[in-house]
């Protein structure tokens, strides 16, 4: 199917700049950001291209229409003139699903019914059936009301792109991966410098580095729902993927992981096996209070505990005050990217940041901590 098309791909909030900016290093058009969602102008293979390459998007969106809707006539009117037919064949599965915000449709399962009912009409009247069998491939509609003003998109991913699929056992409080890979990218890391994660956890961090450092699409050892969809040429999905594994890096990469906990590091080490990357990282078991380092320049991006849910407030503080002493130990050339949502943060580890960037773990309020030239 020619002709242009919009995506929206949704973000953590925080991630729209770095979300952004992958867009259009993949070369497409009128990228623009909004509050928790990026915008862009799409030909059908981009599709699959967006979905196997973006590492810090959470799905890829495909736009079918925008109306004001304050009442459940409009909401239905409006849908149903969407030509859905476009997208959705006569056997299409197109379960409905959404949200809404500061809008006079408040009511959630309501606004699914109606819209269900939509489509519905729409497309019995496009096939001339009285009953649609939806059995068929996936077409999940998915919608949103914010302000009265209704967007309506169907979901070419399936599972959210952070289920990258090496993730089988994870540790307590896993980092979700496009976090991670968005503060390995905010750090500015590009494969050359030594990287560390001294509180890897399940690894997250370190893979997601090493994902980028060789340039490897994360989407390419999975599946998404827009490969069933017969208007979607199957082999647009090969020319993407086969772009993608064009574009990979050979090389030798200074990548590490520490924990104390020796479970957690051999989880990660399994966890680098299946993203394929396990030549790529190294991790061991180690003491972030004991971290150090020769090399004149490197990065350091992390996650430690919060206080909230591994550890306790004070221990947590403890163990950023001994952080803070062992950073303070490195050369100068060393960069540090620590995310936390601890108040007091800054006061334990010892020194103001450079720069904060609010960023949400989940549903948690946090705060990226950057340091440039590290001070001792």
């Amino acid at each position: 199917m020619a002709g242009e098309l919009e995506l929206i791909v949704p973000t953590l909030f925080g991630l729209e700049g770095p979300c952004g900016n992958e867009l259009r290093r993949l070369g497409l058009s009128e990228v623009r950001g909004e509050n928790g969602r990026v915008r862009c102008k799409a030909e059908p293979g981009d599709i699959p291209r967006a979905n196997l390459n973006l590492r810090t998007g959470e799905r890829v969106l495909l736009a079918v229409g925008e109306y004001e809707a304050a009442d459940f006539d409009a909401l239905f009117e409006g849908c149903r003139a969407l030509p859905w037919e476009r997208f959705i064949p006569r056997d299409g599965a197109f379960p409905v699903k959404g949200h809404s915000l500061n809008s006079q449709l408040h009511a959630v399962p309501a606004c699914q019914s109606i819209l269900k009912k939509a489509v519905a009409a729409r497309l019995g009247e496009k096939y001339g059936l009285q009953t649609l069998p939806e059995t068929g491939a996936l077409c999940q509609v998915q919608f949103s009301i914010m302000h009265d003003h209704v967007t309506l998109m169907l979901d070419t991913t399936g599972p959210g792109l952070h289920k990258r699929g090496y993730r089988a056992v994870g540790v307590a409080a896993p980092l979700r991966e496009t976090l991670a890979a968005a503060m390995a990218l905010l750090s500015r890391y590009r494969g050359k410098d030594p990287f560390c994660d001294p509180f890897c956890g399940s690894g997250t961090i370190p893979i997601e580095a090493a994902l980028i450092a060789k340039n490897r699409a994360p989407g390419l050892d999975r599946s998404f729902s827009a490969q069933k969809w017969r208007w979607l040429d199957s082999g647009l999905w090969l020319e993407a993927a086969e772009e993608a594994v064009d574009r990979e890096y050979r090389g030798t990469y200074d990548i590490w992981g520490g924990d104390v906990d020796p479970k957690a590091v051999a989880i990660a080490r399994s966890n680098a096996e299946k993203a394929g990357v396990a030549d790529t990282v190294c991790f061991a078991v180690a003491d972030a209070a004991a971290f150090h380092r020769r090399e004149p320049h490197g990065r350091i991006v992390t996650n430690p505990p919060y206080g909230e849910r591994i550890l306790e407030k004070k221990e947590a503080e403890g163990l950023y005050r001994a952080f803070g002493q062992a950073v303070r130990g490195l050369p100068e050339g060393w960069e540090v990217s620590v995310l936390s949502s601890h108040t007091e943060f800054e006061r334990t580890f010892g020194r103001p940041a450079d720069k904060r960037r609010k960023l949400y773990n989940g549903m948690l309020k946090c705060d990226l901590f950057t340091y440039g030239m590290v001070k001792k």
